[in-house]
């Protein structure tokens, strides 16, 4: 499970967009190439914290996401990206 953002390939800073642009390739790639293993990315969306700043939802919230990648049972869902459980189009 790979933490990402939906909004980095359209703005940011040019190294995080990067960054995020890469890691999204990188989770397509494991998807495909690792049977049996789920490899998926999420985004937490704007999260309150000291990099996301004020006004985002709270930590709470954007983790909850993150631990339902990380705990996916068998069988679950691989090679998507994902905020809150639900898919989102790939960025």
């Amino acid at each position: 499970m790979n933490v990402s953002s939906e909004v980095a390939p359209s703005g940011s800073t040019p190294a995080y967009t990067l960054s995020k642009i890469g890691l999204n390739a990188l989770t397509r790639m494991l998807a495909a190439e690792l049977d049996g293993m789920l490899v998926n990315a999420v985004c937490p969306g704007w999260v309150a914290t000291d990099m996301g700043g004020a006004g985002g939802r709270p930590v709470a919230e954007g983790a909850a996401g993150v631990v339902w990648a990380a705990t996916l049972p068998d069988g679950g869902p691989t090679g998507g990206f994902f905020r809150d459980g639900r898919p989102l189009a790939w960025p």
